[in-house]
């Protein structure tokens, strides 16, 4: 998977923008103004990624492409390197389920899904 695969189907979701609140090297997408995916823009290898505490602890027992969030809260987010084992459907599914837990933590007045 790329860069430009993950940046549209993260557009395709409802109410998402893309910003550059750290600088024009990181790429974040955020839903209702809330993070959900940071990528780097210079080397582009790898992806944050909000998860279930719980899973994401399952994920990186399973893969070591996924690791605690870099520069992140390390309960909170992962580091998902995507040109390992990880194939592009898990990929896409964790990209769904950042997106999915951010809107879930939303008033229901902001929610859109």
């Amino acid at each position: 998977m790329d860069i430009e695969t993950i940046r549209e189907h993260c557009l395709l979701k409802a109410a998402v923008t893309e910003t550059f609140p750290f600088g024009e090297d990181t790429l974040v997408f955020k839903v209702s103004n809330k993070m959900f995916l940071l990528i780097g823009l210079e080397n582009p290898t790898s992806f944050n990624a909000k998860c279930d505490p719980e899973r994401a602890q399952q994920l990186r027992e399973e893969f070591e492409e996924v690791q605690p969030g870099y520069h992140m809260n390390k309960t909170h987010w992962n580091t998902v390197f995507i040109n390992g084992r990880l194939s592009d459907q898990q990929l896409i599914s964790l990209i769904d389920h950042s997106y999915e837990l951010v809107v879930n933590s939303l008033p229901k007045s902001k929610r859109l899904i």
